[in-house]
């Protein structure tokens, strides 16, 4: 993992499930890391927790949804560590729920979060990356993101989209920038994705596969592989499942 060493990482969603996993993955393997999420308290548990690792990490309240956040986060990182290699948009909600439910709020908010979270921290390390000539831009998408099921449409839409503007990201930038695009999408996995389930129909599909998943970690050491592999070599797409399902 000697490519990991020194790279600066910004990660969303950091507080909790693979964000909070791949920052202190990355971070034991030399990263400075840059933890971004709404739960300003968490952060900082973490933060000391990967200081107390002998690893290095800052934090900084944002939220996706907040073009301004994000532009924020990217100025902190560059004015701390002088440069922007990794951003890996983790940020997501799963209020999953059948169509006819009209659960309109929720699909909003997973537009703007899921979609709209993602092109926001494009747009605020992508000017970064390009005056750098270099960078690698990690998005979560997740197995829904290649088949829909019942309940799923607009989660699965949205991570539709991730997978469309990671591809068109790497069609633009890879030649010219030298900028990296990698989906990494994460099968069932523990992490807090179902909390935000408000539908009793999905909430009891959740309650009888959520024993399932796998570990956040093993989504964190996907992203450390797609992070660790020479600047030459470019992982477009990494798929990490249960084998049970």
């Amino acid at each position: 993992m000697e490519n990991i060493k020194n790279k600066v990482v910004i990660i969303t969603g950091a507080s909790s499930g693979i964000g909070e996993a791949a920052a202190k993955l990355l971070a034991k393997h030399g990263a400075k890391i840059v933890l971004a999420a709404r739960r300003e308290d968490r952060l900082q548990t973490i933060v000391n927790d990967i200081k107390q690792a002998g690893g290095e990490a800052v934090s900084v309240k944002a939220d996706v949804v907040s073009a301004e956040n994000m532009k924020d986060l990217a100025k902190f990182a560059l004015e701390t560590y002088g440069r922007i290699d990794v951003l890996v948009n983790n940020a997501g909600v799963m209020p999953s729920s059948r169509l006819n439910e009209l659960r309109v709020d929720e699909w909003n908010q997973m537009i703007d979060v899921n979609i709209k979270g993602v092109l926001h921290g494009i747009a605020a390390v992508l000017p970064v990356m390009r005056k750098q000539q270099s960078g690698h831009i990690i998005n979560l998408s997740s197995t829904s993101g290649y088949q829909v099921s019942a309940t799923s449409a607009v989660y699965a839409a949205t991570k539709f989209a991730v997978r469309a503007i990671s591809e068109g990201l790497r069609l633009e930038e890879s030649p010219a920038s030298h900028i990296r695009s990698t989906v990494i999408a994460p099968g069932l996995t523990k992490t807090e994705l179902f909390d935000s389930i408000t539908s009793p129909e999905v909430q009891v599909l959740a309650s009888q596969i959520s024993g399932m998943g796998i570990s956040p970690y093993s989504i964190a050491r996907a992203i450390a592989f797609a992070i660790n592999e020479p600047d030459d070599t470019l992982i477009s797409e990494i798929m990490v499942r249960p084998t049970a399902l």
